[in-house]
């Protein structure tokens, strides 16, 4: 899967979204999609990496403790 397939589920997901809303007022939609597409991510890398967080961050291009607060704010600890 390329970052363009990543890019289309992510179009497609907000379509749906935008009709579902059926005329109400969107909002949040940016922390919705950070929100929504974080955790799998974290999920995916740090079970790729056999829960090695110091692996995992680097994986992610983060530092160790930013990829700690991030599994701490999404209960993956």
């Amino acid at each position: 899967m390329s970052q363009h397939d990543l890019g289309k589920c992510v179009v497609t997901a907000l379509e749906q979204y935008f009709r579902d809303l059926d005329g109400e007022k969107p909002s949040a939609i940016y922390d919705m999609v950070l929100r929504s597409v974080e955790r799998p991510m974290l999920e995916v890398v740090l079970a790729k990496a056999g829960a090695n967080q110091t692996l995992a961050a680097e994986m992610l291009g983060i530092n160790r403790n930013t990829l700690r607060k991030k599994l701490t704010e999404h209960q993956l600890l």
